[in-house]
């Protein structure tokens, strides 16, 4: 696969990506002010994101085990760590998001 095409590749997936970090985050913030049908909009708008960013992700490892030569760049290596950050924060704000609820009541 040549450079263009990686760097390409690259931009999409963090351009997806974080966009989703963007909307969990705003997801966080409705539910600290209590706006739960907001922050739940919000989770399923950065879900759409992240779908996205994970069928971008599937592309490369499908192309990899197909035999194409990946060349990695610092560019690829920041996706991939946005993609696992983004994930973990995900998690962790649905489970915050809980927790304010549960306060809440």
């Amino acid at each position: 696969m040549n450079e263009q095409l990686v760097e390409s590749i690259s931009f999409q997936l963090i351009s997806n990506i974080g966009t989703a970090k963007s909307f969990i985050m705003e997801a966080l913030y409705s539910a600290k002010a209590g706006n739960f049908e907001l922050a739940d909009k919000k989770l399923k708008e950065a879900d759409q994101y992240f779908t996205e960013g994970h069928k971008i992700h599937a592309s490369l490892i499908q192309k990899e085990a197909s035999g194409e030569k990946l060349n990695f760049s610092l560019l690829i290596m920041h996706a991939e760590d946005q993609l696992m950050s983004t994930e973990t924060i995900r998690e962790l704000v649905k489970e915050m998001i809980d927790i304010y609820r549960k306060i809440q009541k």
